[in-house]
């Protein structure tokens, strides 16, 4: 079964890239960039299996998604009788989240995208 356009949308939102855009105009279009390219091919062109192990990844992705504004719930608290705050509650979820948005990179054989770039200035592999 082919990935809805929902589904796509939030593919190419884990693994990094901005949004794809519904028209073929204009100079920063997906269509300049063989990552892009390569992208599409591969969510078109999955097999059933490859494509629930990617429906996998997202149902992950969506949960440890949704932790993140979760956290801010404890901002507010330190330390609470003998509970304690994680001061890193915020940067551990993101860490999280961000390693398994770079598995499904991985899973789905492309580099990572403006959005997980590593240090310095996002870069788009062309």
């Amino acid at each position: 079964m082919a990935f809805l356009d929902a589904e796509k949308t939030d593919i190419r939102r884990f693994c990094g890239y901005p949004a794809y855009g519904g028209t073929p105009s204009g100079f920063q279009s997906w269509r300049f960039y063989q990552v892009y390219g390569l992208m599409e091919y591969r969510l078109g062109n999955l097999s059933p299996s490859e494509e629930q192990v990617v429906r996998n990844y997202l149902a992950t992705l969506y949960t440890l998604e949704g932790a993140v504004p979760a956290a801010g719930a404890n901002l507010d608290t330190d330390q609470a009788a003998v509970w304690s705050h994680n001061r890193n509650e915020l940067a551990d979820r993101l860490a999280l989240l961000d390693a398994w948005r770079r598995r499904l990179c991985g899973f789905l054989g492309l580099p990572p995208g403006p959005d997980l770039a590593r240090g310095g200035s996002p870069t788009i592999v062309v």
